[in-house]
Protein backbone atom coordinates (compact mmCIF):
# COMPACT_ATOMS: atom_id res chain seq x y z
CA UNK A 1 0.00 0.00 0.00
CA UNK A 2 1.03 3.66 -0.33
CA UNK A 3 1.61 5.92 2.63
CA UNK A 4 0.63 9.50 1.61
CA UNK A 5 1.99 11.02 4.80
CA UNK A 6 5.69 10.73 3.99
CA UNK A 7 8.10 13.61 4.12
CA UNK A 8 7.67 16.48 1.60
CA UNK A 9 4.57 14.85 0.14
CA UNK A 10 6.38 12.18 -1.83
CA UNK A 11 4.54 8.88 -1.93
CA UNK A 12 6.46 6.07 -0.30
CA UNK A 13 5.60 2.42 -0.15
CA UNK A 14 4.78 0.48 2.96
CA UNK A 15 5.50 -3.12 2.06
CA UNK A 16 3.44 -5.53 4.10
CA UNK A 17 4.39 -9.09 4.95
CA UNK A 18 2.06 -10.50 2.29
CA UNK A 19 3.15 -8.16 -0.47
CA UNK A 20 4.90 -9.57 -3.49
CA UNK A 21 8.28 -7.90 -3.76
CA UNK A 22 10.64 -7.45 -6.67
CA UNK A 23 13.79 -9.52 -6.65
CA UNK A 24 16.75 -7.53 -5.35
CA UNK A 25 20.22 -7.83 -6.87
CA UNK A 26 23.11 -6.01 -5.20
CA UNK A 27 25.23 -4.75 -8.08
CA UNK A 28 27.72 -2.95 -5.84
CA UNK A 29 27.70 -1.33 -2.39
CA UNK A 30 26.40 1.81 -4.12
CA UNK A 31 23.92 0.29 -6.58
CA UNK A 32 20.99 -2.11 -6.34
CA UNK A 33 18.55 -3.49 -8.90
CA UNK A 34 14.95 -4.52 -8.24
CA UNK A 35 13.61 -6.90 -10.87
CA UNK A 36 10.20 -8.24 -11.89
CA UNK A 37 6.72 -7.81 -10.46
CA UNK A 38 5.84 -6.50 -7.05
CA UNK A 39 6.70 -3.74 -4.64
CA UNK A 40 9.98 -2.27 -3.46
CA UNK A 41 10.81 -1.10 0.04
CA UNK A 42 12.25 2.40 -0.54
CA UNK A 43 13.90 2.36 2.88
CA UNK A 44 16.50 0.08 1.27
CA UNK A 45 17.52 2.89 -1.11
CA UNK A 46 20.30 5.35 -0.30
CA UNK A 47 18.89 8.66 0.94
CA UNK A 48 20.33 10.48 -2.08
CA UNK A 49 19.60 7.78 -4.66
CA UNK A 50 19.13 8.39 -8.34
CA UNK A 51 16.33 5.98 -9.29
CA UNK A 52 15.76 4.70 -12.82
CA UNK A 53 12.49 2.87 -13.53
CA UNK A 54 12.28 0.85 -16.76
CA UNK A 55 8.78 -0.20 -17.85
CA UNK A 56 8.39 -2.41 -20.92
CA UNK A 57 4.79 -1.29 -21.27
CA UNK A 58 2.35 -3.94 -22.41
CA UNK A 59 -0.50 -1.42 -22.36
CA UNK A 60 1.42 1.88 -22.39
CA UNK A 61 4.50 3.06 -24.28
CA UNK A 62 7.70 1.47 -22.99
CA UNK A 63 9.42 4.12 -20.95
CA UNK A 64 12.24 5.04 -18.61
CA UNK A 65 11.77 7.50 -15.79
CA UNK A 66 14.59 8.95 -13.73
CA UNK A 67 13.85 10.55 -10.37
CA UNK A 68 16.15 12.45 -8.07
CA UNK A 69 15.99 13.18 -4.38
CA UNK A 70 13.12 11.37 -2.67
CA UNK A 71 12.30 7.99 -4.14
CA UNK A 72 9.27 7.70 -6.42
CA UNK A 73 8.16 4.08 -6.34
CA UNK A 74 6.90 2.49 -9.56
CA UNK A 75 5.24 -0.83 -8.87
CA UNK A 76 4.61 -1.52 -12.58
CA UNK A 77 8.28 -1.11 -13.53
CA UNK A 78 9.96 -4.26 -14.83
CA UNK A 79 13.32 -3.08 -13.50
CA UNK A 80 14.41 -0.40 -11.06
CA UNK A 81 18.00 0.74 -10.59
CA UNK A 82 18.90 2.72 -7.46
CA UNK A 83 22.36 4.31 -7.47
CA UNK A 84 23.98 6.64 -4.99
CA UNK A 85 24.25 10.10 -6.49
CA UNK A 86 27.85 10.42 -5.39
CA UNK A 87 28.73 7.22 -7.25
CA UNK A 88 27.14 8.59 -10.44
CA UNK A 89 29.23 11.74 -10.19
CA UNK A 90 32.41 9.85 -9.41
CA UNK A 91 32.09 7.26 -12.19
CA UNK A 92 30.31 9.23 -14.93
CA UNK A 93 30.90 12.83 -13.86
CA UNK A 94 27.14 13.12 -14.27
CA UNK A 95 23.99 12.74 -12.23
CA UNK A 96 20.52 13.94 -13.29
CA UNK A 97 19.47 17.14 -11.57
CA UNK A 98 15.82 16.97 -12.67
CA UNK A 99 13.20 14.27 -13.16
CA UNK A 100 13.13 12.69 -16.63
CA UNK A 101 10.49 10.64 -18.46
CA UNK A 102 11.28 9.28 -21.91
CA UNK A 103 10.24 6.60 -24.36
CA UNK A 104 12.36 3.46 -23.98
CA UNK A 105 14.25 2.72 -27.22
CA UNK A 106 14.73 -0.83 -28.45
CA UNK A 107 18.44 -0.89 -27.51
CA UNK A 108 17.63 -0.32 -23.85
CA UNK A 109 14.51 -2.48 -23.96
CA UNK A 110 16.58 -5.49 -25.04
CA UNK A 111 18.93 -5.01 -22.08
CA UNK A 112 16.00 -4.78 -19.65
CA UNK A 113 14.56 -8.02 -21.05
CA UNK A 114 17.98 -9.71 -20.77
CA UNK A 115 18.13 -8.74 -17.09
CA UNK A 116 14.55 -9.60 -16.24
CA UNK A 117 14.39 -12.92 -18.10
CA UNK A 118 17.91 -14.23 -17.46
CA UNK A 119 17.71 -18.04 -17.46
CA UNK A 120 21.17 -18.77 -16.07
CA UNK A 121 21.51 -20.56 -12.76
CA UNK A 122 23.45 -19.14 -9.83
CA UNK A 123 26.10 -17.84 -9.42
CA UNK A 124 26.24 -16.94 -13.13
CA UNK A 125 22.77 -15.40 -13.01
CA UNK A 126 23.69 -12.72 -10.47
CA UNK A 127 26.98 -11.95 -12.19
CA UNK A 128 25.27 -11.63 -15.58
CA UNK A 129 22.55 -9.41 -14.19
CA UNK A 130 25.00 -7.17 -12.38
CA UNK A 131 27.05 -6.65 -15.54
CA UNK A 132 23.94 -5.93 -17.63
CA UNK A 133 22.68 -3.45 -15.02
CA UNK A 134 25.95 -1.52 -15.27
CA UNK A 135 25.67 -1.61 -19.06
CA UNK A 136 22.08 -0.36 -18.89
CA UNK A 137 22.97 2.47 -16.51
CA UNK A 138 25.92 3.54 -18.66
CA UNK A 139 24.00 3.59 -21.95
CA UNK A 140 20.98 5.31 -20.40
CA UNK A 141 23.13 8.09 -18.94
CA UNK A 142 25.02 8.47 -22.21
CA UNK A 143 21.80 8.84 -24.18
CA UNK A 144 20.41 11.35 -21.68
CA UNK A 145 23.57 13.46 -21.83
CA UNK A 146 23.60 13.32 -25.64
CA UNK A 147 19.89 14.24 -25.73
CA UNK A 148 19.21 11.01 -27.60
CA UNK A 149 16.02 9.93 -25.81
CA UNK A 150 12.53 11.04 -26.81
CA UNK A 151 10.59 12.71 -23.98
CA UNK A 152 7.14 11.29 -23.31
CA UNK A 153 5.78 14.79 -23.85
CA UNK A 154 7.75 15.25 -27.06
CA UNK A 155 4.93 14.53 -29.49
CA UNK A 156 3.70 18.12 -29.82
CA UNK A 157 0.01 18.28 -30.67
CA UNK A 158 -0.40 14.52 -31.07
CA UNK A 159 -2.89 12.75 -28.85
CA UNK A 160 -1.59 10.19 -26.37
CA UNK A 161 -2.99 7.39 -28.55
CA UNK A 162 -1.32 8.69 -31.72
CA UNK A 163 1.95 9.13 -29.82
CA UNK A 164 1.76 5.47 -28.82
CA UNK A 165 1.11 4.50 -32.43
CA UNK A 166 4.16 6.41 -33.63
CA UNK A 167 6.29 4.77 -30.94
CA UNK A 168 4.88 1.46 -32.19
CA UNK A 169 5.99 2.41 -35.73
CA UNK A 170 9.52 3.04 -34.46
CA UNK A 171 9.47 -0.28 -32.59
CA UNK A 172 8.28 -2.03 -35.75
CA UNK A 173 11.25 -0.59 -37.66
CA UNK A 174 13.69 -1.55 -34.88
CA UNK A 175 12.42 -5.13 -34.62
CA UNK A 176 11.35 -5.97 -38.19
CA UNK A 177 13.86 -3.99 -40.24
CA UNK A 178 14.76 -7.08 -42.28
CA UNK A 179 11.25 -7.34 -43.72
CA UNK A 180 9.92 -5.48 -46.73
CA UNK A 181 8.35 -2.31 -45.32
CA UNK A 182 7.01 0.87 -46.88
CA UNK A 183 5.61 4.05 -45.41
CA UNK A 184 2.11 2.86 -46.33
CA UNK A 185 2.53 -0.59 -44.79
CA UNK A 186 3.93 0.86 -41.55
CA UNK A 187 1.13 3.43 -41.36
CA UNK A 188 -1.52 0.75 -41.88
CA UNK A 189 0.03 -1.58 -39.30
CA UNK A 190 0.07 1.21 -36.70
CA UNK A 191 -3.38 2.63 -37.46
CA UNK A 192 -2.22 6.01 -38.79
CA UNK A 193 -2.49 7.79 -42.11
CA UNK A 194 0.67 8.65 -44.06
CA UNK A 195 0.59 12.34 -43.26
CA UNK A 196 0.16 11.91 -39.50
CA UNK A 197 2.83 9.22 -39.33
CA UNK A 198 5.29 11.30 -41.37
CA UNK A 199 4.73 14.49 -39.39
CA UNK A 200 4.57 12.81 -35.98
CA UNK A 201 7.61 10.62 -36.61
CA UNK A 202 9.69 13.65 -37.55
CA UNK A 203 8.50 15.55 -34.46
CA UNK A 204 9.25 12.68 -32.07
CA UNK A 205 12.44 11.23 -33.53
CA UNK A 206 13.91 14.13 -35.58
CA UNK A 207 14.17 12.00 -38.71
CA UNK A 208 11.95 10.53 -41.41
CA UNK A 209 10.55 7.00 -41.41
CA UNK A 210 12.80 6.19 -44.37
CA UNK A 211 15.87 7.54 -42.54
CA UNK A 212 15.10 5.43 -39.45
CA UNK A 213 14.68 2.29 -41.56
CA UNK A 214 17.86 3.00 -43.51
CA UNK A 215 19.85 3.64 -40.35
CA UNK A 216 18.63 0.42 -38.74
CA UNK A 217 19.33 -1.73 -41.81
CA UNK A 218 22.78 -0.31 -42.50
CA UNK A 219 23.73 -0.45 -38.84
CA UNK A 220 22.83 -4.16 -38.81
CA UNK A 221 24.79 -4.65 -42.04
CA UNK A 222 27.87 -3.01 -40.53
CA UNK A 223 27.64 -5.24 -37.47
CA UNK A 224 27.34 -8.37 -39.63
CA UNK A 225 30.31 -7.31 -41.77
CA UNK A 226 32.46 -7.01 -38.66
CA UNK A 227 31.17 -10.00 -36.70
CA UNK A 228 30.48 -12.65 -39.38
CA UNK A 229 32.05 -14.20 -42.45
CA UNK A 230 28.89 -14.00 -44.55
CA UNK A 231 29.42 -12.82 -48.15
CA UNK A 232 28.83 -9.11 -48.70
CA UNK A 233 26.03 -9.85 -51.16
CA UNK A 234 24.29 -12.10 -48.63
CA UNK A 235 24.47 -9.42 -45.93
CA UNK A 236 23.06 -6.84 -48.32
CA UNK A 237 20.17 -9.13 -49.21
CA UNK A 238 19.40 -9.84 -45.53
CA UNK A 239 19.30 -6.09 -44.95
CA UNK A 240 16.73 -5.47 -47.67
CA UNK A 241 18.86 -4.79 -50.75
CA UNK A 242 18.06 -6.81 -53.85
CA UNK A 243 21.42 -6.26 -55.53
CA UNK A 244 24.97 -5.65 -54.37
CA UNK A 245 25.37 -2.36 -56.25
CA UNK A 246 22.50 -0.61 -54.43
CA UNK A 247 23.71 -1.99 -51.09
CA UNK A 248 27.25 -0.74 -51.71
CA UNK A 249 26.04 2.75 -52.72
CA UNK A 250 23.81 3.11 -49.65
CA UNK A 251 26.47 1.74 -47.29
CA UNK A 252 29.15 4.04 -48.72
CA UNK A 253 26.95 7.12 -48.32
CA UNK A 254 26.21 6.19 -44.72
CA UNK A 255 29.69 5.21 -43.53
CA UNK A 256 32.09 6.71 -46.07
CA UNK A 257 33.50 3.30 -46.98
CA UNK A 258 32.38 0.33 -49.06
CA UNK A 259 31.32 -2.89 -47.32
CA UNK A 260 34.36 -4.71 -48.72
CA UNK A 261 36.83 -2.06 -47.54
CA UNK A 262 35.32 -2.11 -44.04
CA UNK A 263 35.89 -5.83 -43.82
CA UNK A 264 39.35 -5.85 -45.49
CA UNK A 265 41.49 -5.07 -42.36
CA UNK A 266 39.88 -7.93 -40.44
CA UNK A 267 40.43 -10.37 -43.30
CA UNK A 268 44.06 -9.28 -43.65
CA UNK A 269 44.63 -9.86 -39.95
Amino acid sequence: MIDPSSANGTRRAVVGEGSMQKERVTVSPEMAAFIGEGMVDPTTFPADAVVLCFTLGEHTPAQVTVTTGAVLLEERADLILAVERGACLRVFDYAPDANIACHLPSELRLIVVAIRDCALSEPWRSTHRSAKCIELLSITFQRIVEDDLVPLAGAGQLSARDSQRIVAAKRMIDERWGEKMTLDSIARACGLNRAKLTRGFRDMFACTVADALLDRRLGAARQMLIATDLPVSSIGYQCGYLNNASFTRAFSRQFGATPSSLRAPRLAA
